[in-house]
């Protein structure tokens, strides 16, 4: 095979400074030819809001208008687009392999290609019950912004995060977690993706299987209601226990499993320290 094949213009055996430079190279240029999608980490944003990425050594740019295909009215992304990607790893496209004013190599990435195409795919072939892989970018009161791929987002409502019910997502989530989630709805006409996680931690069938009455195990305090406290065993196996003074949300405790009632789904506890 023709060793400079893959090589971008104006390139060659005499003017890359070492063969590793030149195997990096030729990788890069081999992947922009294939439209493949590749992976690096972003070192920082520069004051015009370009990412800055390490490519094992050789120079990325990602220009502030690459970096995604949401804009503002003066046709660039927002600023916090860039920042929030530092010290993060991203997903691109090569466009183009150039030399910088040094003459040293520099790669030009896109962000909003990666992110184009998989709108693209979502759109001819999201469906309900899909599952996906996910990575944790933010945290609400309300839910968590899971990015499904190429900068797409969808979000997980904290009620469809488990049945237990929790105060915040961040007691089952940190930034970064990658976790599986499964499509509950895509509108296709405006690209939202409501996702649900608890449907993938098991059946009440499941979790209680190995639970037996008559034992007394470890559970959190969760919500207090009218009838008494809910304790979770399982992020999707809760029961119900009388009211105890000085028990607070959050708290570990020990419960005595009083009875299991299959055909209604319920557990009957006594919390017992």
């Amino acid at each position: 095979m023709d060793e400079q094949k893959f090589m971008p213009e104006g390139w060659n055996l005499d003017n890359v400074k070492d063969e590793e430079t030149e195997r990096k190279i030729a990788f890069l240029t081999e992947a922009m030819e294939k439209n493949e999608t590749l992976e690096g980490l972003v070192t920082m944003a520069d004051a015009d809001f370009n990412l800055h990425v390490d490519l094992d050594g050789i120079k990325g740019i990602v220009p502030r208008i690459e970096v995604s295909s949401s804009v503002e009215a003066n046709g660039l992304p927002r600023p916090v687009a860039s920042i929030t990607k530092v010290n993060k790893r991203v997903q691109f496209k090569i466009k183009e392999i150039r030399r910088d004013e040094n003459g040293e190599p520099e790669v030009v990435l896109s962000r909003r290609d990666v992110e184009n195409e998989v709108r693209e795919w979502m759109f001819n072939n999201l469906k309900e019950g899909m599952v996906l892989s996910g990575i944790v970018r933010n945290m609400e009161q309300y839910g968590v912004f899971i990015d499904v791929g190429g900068g797409v987002t969808g979000l997980l409502h904290i009620e469809d995060i488990s049945v237990a019910r929790i105060m915040h997502p961040s007691e089952r989530f940190k930034i970064g977690d990658k976790i599986k989630v499964m499509v509950k709805s895509f509108e296709r006409d405006t690209g939202k993706i409501v996702l649900t996680h608890k449907e993938l931690l098991g059946t009440w069938e499941d979790n209680i299987k190995d639970f037996r009455e008559g034992t007394t195990v470890i559970g959190i305090a969760r919500a207090r209601e009218k009838n008494g406290i809910f304790v979770e065993l399982r992020p999707n196996l809760v029961g119900l226990a009388d009211h105890k003074p000085g028990v607070e949300y959050g708290q570990k405790v020990s419960v005595f499993i009083k009875k299991i009632i299959p055909e209604k789904k319920k557990i009957k506890l006594v919390i017992v320290g």
